[in-house]
């Protein structure tokens, strides 16, 4: 199921693609500027370009010191010079919002997309039987005056675990209304080139299907197997899914326990009303986590910025790496936000973040920096812990 550093790790994704979004929108501010004092090719009095270009200049350097400073414009002496400094300010608020928005959108979406795709693969099993019906076709085509017999899937096709599970009447139900069936033309092309090269081919299978139908346990495990060794592992499956899934790496652990416990679920007392697995145990609970950390994150970027960079010792906080940077400000976050999270469960799971999604040296300098602030922030009674096991400092 979801865990919390899985949601942890969207986080820090949809952070990191909305400072980078803002580099970008503090750009198209200063277009907004360059604009403004563009000369006007269609007016019919003369242009003074000597001094649009000063003054584009001077609203350029104003609007960087209040991007540094965030210390509110002098009006000056050129109220052109204000006016389009004051225009780029406002578009570029109303363009951070937007993204801030909408990179908490994609966020939620992404965490609730495991859940899609968890339905997705769910339906290759039946997805299956179609490619084999279009084999055994294909085959016996081929197979006139041929001496070979074809094989024979008849045990596979009959598998009681697979008719079990296309029978269930939730999976039925969410994959029309969430649009998973397995059926595209490149999925499908790509389970064909798993059925022909992979799984038709192994002895396992091969094995399985020359045994005597009616063994239920068999049938399950050979399901297992299936999902095991040839969709979050082998070649053809993983490779397209991969593909399509851009976040596939780091979602394939939950997808695969979802998957498997599901499995496991479809013993011989399950029913066609058995339920799924639900994305995790409390999703309504998991998302205010994701989503409080997400905004409060951002609403004290300012504060956390000033804590980091007064813990950097001879080291310019720019030069920290922005994904450094932003598990820094979650940490920080999540220390003051979260008054049930123990503060040394949030270093650790950053450390561990660290490792998979920065540098090399970010263990340590995450580790390093984290512990001293929690240690300031905790004698400082900045931080406030409480619960069962915490000691209540409040």
């Amino acid at each position: 199921m979801l865990n919390r550093r899985t949601l942890r790790i969207k986080v820090m994704q949809a952070l990191y693609a909305y400072h980078q979004a803002v580099a970008s929108d503090f750009s198209l501010a200063n277009d907004q500027i360059a604009d403004a004092f563009a000369p006007d090719l269609t007016s019919p009095e003369p242009q003074d370009r000597r001094k649009l270009q000063g003054q584009r200049k001077l609203a350029e350097v104003v609007l960087k010191e209040w991007y540094k400073s965030g210390e509110e414009p002098e009006k000056g002496d050129d109220a052109d010079v204000y006016g389009a400094v004051q225009d780029a300010i406002k578009y570029y608020q109303k363009a951070i919002a937007k993204d801030a928005s909408f990179y908490g959108g994609q966020m939620v979406h992404a965490a609730e997309s495991i859940h899609d795709q968890y339905l997705h693969l769910l339906n290759i099993p039946e997805a299956l039987l179609q490619v084999i019906e279009e084999d055994k076709a294909r085959a016996a085509r081929k197979h006139i005056a041929s001496a070979e017999p074809l094989l024979d899937t008849t045990r596979l096709e009959e598998n009681q675990v697979i008719q079990k599970l296309i029978s269930n009447t939730q999976l039925q139900a969410l994959t029309i209304r969430r649009s998973q069936q397995w059926h595209g033309e490149e999925e499908m092309e790509a389970l064909r080139t798993a059925w022909r090269n992979e799984i038709k081919q192994d002895p396992e299978v091969l094995s399985y299907l020359a045994a005597p139908a009616g063994n239920y346990a068999e049938d399950q495990e050979m399901l297992k197997h299936i999902f095991k060794a040839f969709v979050f592992k082998g070649e053809s499956l993983p490779r397209y899914i991969e593909e399509d899934d851009l976040n596939w790496e780091e979602n394939r652990p939950v997808v695969k326990n979802l998957v498997l416990k599901t499995v496991k679920m479809l013993d011989e007392a399950a029913t066609e009303e058995m339920e799924l697995m639900s994305l995790s145990a409390n999703w309504a609970e998991d998302k205010e986590f994701a989503e409080s950390l997400y905004k409060q994150t951002l609403a004290d970027d300012e504060k956390y910025e000033k804590l980091i960079a007064e813990s950097v010792q001879n080291w310019d906080v720019e030069r920290v790496a922005l994904t450094d940077k932003i598990l820094l400000k979650m940490a920080l976050c999540e220390m003051h936000l979260f008054r049930g999270i123990p503060v040394k469960v949030t270093i650790n799971e950053y450390i561990e973040i660290s490792k998979i999604y920065s540098t090399p040296k970010s263990k340590q300098f995450v580790n390093g920096i984290l512990d001293k602030l929690a240690q300031d922030l905790t004698a400082s009674g900045a931080i406030r812990k409480s619960g069962r096991g915490l000691l209540d400092n409040q």
